[in-house]
């Protein structure tokens, strides 16, 4: 977000999913002052998203009124999904110059070339940032009181946590206690 100078209070963020990254781009994008739109394929993230996390909107993906209702609207979308999913329907909804970085690793990318071209939208990459920038997100992370959404747990219990991870069945990641496991 901040290589995109996506850290300036009064643009506005999508973002694509309300997982284990997700989550926590939504409350990067709030202690930024961005205004936050989360996507998702399911209503029952919604109380999630506007009243845990903070996010101004919520949108249903597959709602194509709702979506057409954001047409040109944002300045940055975060897409952390994994799974295959259209391009075109979101880069619809970024403005003029609007970038969506992918973070995310779906097996490809399928889009027309048109919805870069309209409106000098860009599809970017980002990979991990090196020790500097890592350290300015936990400085940030501190001063602005952020913190991932975990459920911890002991090691006996991975299968599970594994069944669990298929099914979508975690609020947002796992935490392993290595040193209680073994008491």
């Amino acid at each position: 977000m901040v290589r995109h100078n996506m850290n300036r209070p009064g643009k506005s963020l999508g973002v694509i999913g309300l997982g284990g990254l997700d989550h926590m781009a939504v409350k990067f994008g709030k202690a930024c002052g961005l205004k936050v739109t989360v996507f998702s394929t399911s209503e029952s993230k919604r109380d999630e998203a506007i009243n845990l996390l903070g996010a101004d909107n919520f949108v249903i993906s597959s709602n194509t009124q709702q979506m057409e209702s954001l047409k040109n609207s944002l300045h940055f979308i975060v897409d952390t999904a994994a799974g295959d999913h259209p391009f075109d329907p979101y880069l619809s909804l970024l403005k003029v110059g609007g970038v969506m970085a992918l973070v995310g690793f779906p097996s490809e990318i399928n889009m027309h070339p048109a919805s870069l071209n309209r409106g000098a939208r860009t599809l970017s990459g980002s990979i991990v940032g090196g020790t500097k920038d890592i350290q300015e997100m936990v400085n940030f992370c501190a001063a602005y009181k952020i913190y991932p959404e975990i459920e911890i747990i002991k090691m006996d219990y991975i299968n599970e946590a594994l069944m669990r991870l298929v099914n979508r069945d975690v609020m947002y990641r796992f935490v392993i206690d290595i040193e209680n496991s073994f008491k």
